[in-house]
């Protein structure tokens, strides 16, 4: 029994079959449509979601399976005191595989010790986010033809965007990518994230506070949201909130192939005019995230 708890959980390999499969699934849905039929996920949500929770309760639903979970700590037996350990003991009782978001670092690997199916960490604290790295991967081998020689922009939140350091610790397995780390210095990524896997894997970034400098270099921008949710001051979060729009009139700095992705959801970081812009693709990523949630489904519970 395998469970996914980081993206490296997957040797690179075996990370390109499941996006292989995923197009696949992508292209030929019918061919899937009952392959989990007498299966159940039970999507464990500790935290708020609509994307990721209802993209795993779909994936399962057009696998011919079925779910149950709850969508809030406050409506599970948590409110009453019960560990990750207990919660997953039961829910193994009842399911054949589980996905998991909680605020804690580190809660799903606990879960993943004491649980008799397959846990997928469905995004942990501030830590990582696999499925939506597998995501964010498969949308752009699918809209750029490849997974190699790129200059990536991370643009916003990089101190505690999960999304972003699952997804340079994906992308440093691949060839030829270039990182450019746009932030104000108070949301800075992270020395650890720098120190033992840019510098490690010999990865070039530059860093900078200025998203109309970068963006001509960009093949790909990654925006992100100020997270109200990880601050403990609010007057800090107010004042960082705004600190990055992208609008069209910034849009002119970017070529004209350049793929702007988010992982959703926006607040104000992303202004809506820029969503009839050919390069906006992040309602396409959170589209494709649906049949990478199926190929992982299908490869943790050995059906693929």
């Amino acid at each position: 029994m395998r469970h996914l708890i980081s993206p490296l959980d997957f040797s690179v390999e075996e990370t390109n079959e499941i996006l292989d499969l995923a197009d696949h699934i992508y292209r030929h849905p019918e061919q899937y449509s009952d392959i989990c039929k007498g299966k159940k996920i039970a999507t464990l949500f500790y935290e708020p979601s609509t994307r990721t929770r209802l993209s795993f309760e779909a994936a399962m639903l057009n696998l011919g399976g079925s779910v149950l979970g709850f969508s809030s700590a406050a409506s599970s037996s948590v409110s009453k005191g019960e560990t990750v350990a207990d919660t997953i003991r039961i829910i193994s009782s009842y399911a054949d595989i589980c996905a998991m978001r909680h605020p804690k670092e580190g809660a799903p690997l606990v879960a993943s010790k004491y649980s008799g199916i397959p846990v997928i960490n469905a995004g942990d604290g501030g830590h990582n986010h696999p499925t939506q790295t597998f995501t964010d991967i498969f949308t752009i081998k699918e809209l750029k033809g490849n997974l190699s020689n790129m200059t990536i922009g991370f643009c916003g939140d990089l101190k505690f965007g999960r999304t972003v350091h699952s997804l340079i610790n994906e992308l440093v397995r691949y060839t030829g990518f270039k990182f450019i780390l746009i932030s104000p210095d108070e949301l800075k990524l992270p020395d650890y994230v720098k120190n033992e896997v840019l510098d490690r894997n010999h990865c070039p970034y530059v860093e900078t506070r200025s998203l109309e400098e970068a963006l001509p270099g960009l093949d790909i921008l990654y925006m992100t949201r100020v997270q109200k949710e990880r601050f403990f001051n609010e007057e800090d979060y107010i004042r960082l909130r705004d600190t990055y729009v992208l609008d069209t009139k910034k849009l002119q700095y970017a070529k004209k192939d350049c793929l702007i992705l988010h992982p959703l959801p926006r607040v104000n970081e992303i202004a809506p005019e820029v969503d009839d812009d050919p390069r906006a693709a992040y309602f396409t990523q959170a589209k494709l995230g649906v049949y990478v949630r199926m190929a992982i489904i299908l490869r943790l519970l050995g059906l693929r």
